[in-house]
């Protein structure tokens, strides 16, 4: 029986607690363990705490297994693997031992290679000291590309997903890199973009780039059995790059004082003031809720638009931040009723979260 895709934010959110993130949890507990038997140390403590501190990642993008009909199960494992690459890579390059953008570039293969089945797993460690990781990389690729393997329908997002996971490789080498040579990369590699989106400035840019939740609706829908070459492409133009840069702006506004503190690049820094960096977060907003409407499911991908803002806005991170409180009355104000629902959800989803040890 295939299960329909929730219309309203309860029949959501019930889902979600019922299901979602207990299968996210299940999958997470299989690759913990699998991160602690990693031989090499190093590797060991990035995948650890890439799971640790970035769990809610692999909980909001499994909230699309909902459009995979009777393979939410697969698009769970799939999302899963996927972001738990994402995550650890991102340690590896941010956290970690290399500044080296050929290092980063080859890591990151892992995230194409995930994307296409057939292709072999590489050394994706060639380029740094810390190699030994059990096979920990590898497995999480190959998870990846067995399940898109069995999907006879993934070959028609195959283009899609692939442009939008290298555009989100890029940026990860770019913005890793030593700090005097950052903002010059990522300007000149948004100068080859420029021409196709002259309304967004290089930060912006890069902030669509950073998020995975295209791949995440693309495959979803492909394991569902309603893909065809049409949604494929629209599926992109809806998602990137409005969806993809309001999800992460609001990610990047959370953690203003965290990565000023940390001395790690923000591009919420870039706006001029307050008012002008309100003024783009709510164009994000108005021209995501255009885009949205051209999907299937819309008010799926509506609930997925508001629950951004409001499980961002609630995150305990936002007190510590200048001027917060009128921010995020503007931006629920702007966003929708259901924002401000999604936001108090989350609020008390927080106080009665029981701490997760690994």
């Amino acid at each position: 029986m295939v299960h329909a895709v929730p219309n309203n934010a309860i029949n959501l959110m019930y889902r979600v607690y019922r299901h979602i993130f207990p299968s996210v949890h299940k999958e997470l507990s299989y690759w913990i363990e699998r991160a602690q038997s990693i031989p090499d140390p190093e590797l060991r403590n990035q995948a650890l705490r890439s799971i640790k501190d970035k769990t809610f990642h692999c909980e909001g993008g499994s909230i699309y297994s909902v459009l995979s009909g009777d393979n939410a199960d697969k698009s769970i494992q799939f999302i899963v693997a996927y972001q738990t690459i994402s995550d650890y890579l991102d340690n590896l390059c941010d956290r970690s031992t290399s500044m080296d953008p050929v290092d980063f570039r080859m890591l990151h293969q892992a995230m194409t290679d995930a994307l296409t089945p057939g292709n072999d797993c590489q050394d994706y460690y060639q380029y740094r000291e810390e190699k030994e990781d059990g096979g920990y990389l590898h497995d999480l690729v190959k998870t990846c590309q067995d399940i898109l393997a069995e999907s006879k329908d993934y070959k028609m997002v195959h283009a899609q997903a692939l442009k939008l996971g290298k555009l989100y490789s890029d940026l990860q080498v770019h913005k890793h890199v030593i700090e005097d040579e950052r903002i010059p990369r990522l300007q000149n590699w948004f100068s080859r973009y420029q021409s196709e989106w002259p309304e967004l400035s290089w930060y912006e840019f890069s902030a669509c780039t950073g998020s995975t939740l295209g791949v995440f609706c693309l495959v979803s829908y492909a394991l569902s059995g309603r893909m065809d070459g049409e949604l494929a492409v629209q599926i992109e133009r809806s998602y990137f790059p409005y969806m993809q840069g309001l999800h992460i702006l609001l990610d990047y506004y959370i953690d203003q004082e965290e990565d000023e503190r940390e001395g790690d690049l923000n591009f919420c820094a870039y706006y001029d003031h307050q008012e002008q960096m309100k003024k783009r977060f709510r164009y994000f907003v108005v021209k995501t809720n255009e885009e949205i409407q051209k999907l299937p499911d819309s008010s799926f991908h509506e609930m997925i638009h508001e629950g951004l803002v409001g499980m961002y806005l609630a995150d305990r991170k936002v007190g510590k931040l200048a001027n917060a409180k009128s921010f995020v009355k503007d931006m629920l104000k702007v966003s929708g009723k259901k924002a401000t629902f999604f936001y108090y959800n989350t609020k008390m989803y927080h106080m009665l979260k029981p701490g997760r040890e690994i």
